[in-house]
């Protein structure tokens, strides 16, 4: 390990605090009052986000290079871009499910940014906390096969998974949460708890808060695991899973109307699932304990941008076929 927890904790707590910096500027300064974001607002704050994670790429990549020498510092700013590519990705099915938290839960536009901050924020927690449980397990050889197997799994259950619905009221967390604490029916503004007759009532807002909560939790399960199977470095880990996380907000508002045009993406996403999982059960063994992290990105890489393309042509013409059809239904009436 480059980069062992005793002698480089001060890191941990710099880049922690250094990330709590850019929460509070975000939500203290940036978005201070509740708005509804535009799509340039979104894919500008997008454009940040991916900018400011290249530029500590590299900063991280000269650091690196400082204290380990080039070759294994080219090695670890490679393994942070991989495994920040790949949360991305994985992170677009939390663009699917935020889409329909908020459907189903009525909330409206100009309160969204509010509730995916606080939903980013308990994430970053709960996975700080998942990746220090998986730098403890990954060590062990057979842990690192279980969580291959269980990628594998997860990726070949989601090519032939059917679309997602949710039913928050059939979770039982959420239906013992309403039984200990009465829930308005309609929403009072961006609160999340209220005083209604003297007696304080959550909001439809904090359910829905705490339901996108539970499902961060369950998507944690599969990108922290496939994160380490791309490096054993936990520091490497950490920063790109929290950089990938920081820009998810904007990430949702600037897919949430287009995500649906890219309906073959979930089979590049199956399929970078059983790819990691396929390094974590066999690949890496096969090539001599460590699968090149240049071919990984190359292959994720090419994945995803061969659904993208896929999905925008069969889109198309499936439009224009749809328009021919509505032409030539046109003709015959008249």
């Amino acid at each position: 390990m480059l980069f062992p927890f005793a002698d480089f904790w001060w890191v941990y707590v710099a880049f922690t605090a250094f990330v709590v910096a850019l929460l509070a500027l975000d939500l203290g300064v940036f978005h201070r009052r509740p708005h509804v974001v535009t799509f340039r607002e979104s894919l500008a704050w997008s454009i940040v986000w991916v900018a400011l994670a290249l530029t500590f790429n590299y900063a991280f990549y000269l650091y690196a290079t400082s204290i380990v020498g080039p070759v294994e510092g080219r090695q670890a700013a490679l393994e942070f871009l991989t495994g920040y590519v790949v949360e991305k990705s994985l992170a677009v099915d939390n663009v699917f499910v935020f889409v329909l938290i908020f459907s189903y839960f009525g909330v409206p536009p100009i309160y969204q940014h509010r509730v995916l901050f606080y939903g980013v924020l308990g994430a970053l927690i709960f996975r700080a906390a998942f990746i220090a449980l998986g730098a403890v397990l990954m060590q062990y050889h057979v842990v690192v096969l279980l969580f291959g197997v269980f990628l594998l799994l997860t990726g070949i259950k989601l090519l032939w998974s059917p679309e997602q619905k949710i039913q928050p009221e059939l979770n039982p967390l959420i239906r013992v949460f309403r039984r200990i604490v009465p829930v308005t029916h309609d929403l009072h503004g961006p609160q999340f708890i209220v005083k209604v007759g003297g007696a304080w009532h959550a909001t439809p807002l904090l359910v829905a808060l705490l339901f996108m909560e539970m499902s961060d939790i369950i998507f944690a399960a599969d990108s922290v695991p496939a994160i380490f199977a791309l490096t054993n470095e936990p520091l490497i880990v950490y920063m790109s899973n929290i950089f990938a996380v920081l820009g998810l907000r904007a990430m949702y508002f600037l897919l949430a109307d287009a995500i649906r045009r890219f309906d073959l993406l979930k089979y590049a996403l199956a399929l970078i699932l059983i790819f990691v999982g396929l390094k974590m059960t066999w690949l890496n063994d096969l090539f001599g304990g460590k699968f090149p992290i240049e071919w990984s990105l190359g292959i994720i890489a090419t994945l995803l941008a061969g659904a993208i393309v896929a999905s925008v042509l069969t889109g198309t013409r499936l439009r224009d076929g749809g328009q021919e059809e509505q032409t030539r239904r046109q003709r015959r009436a008249s």
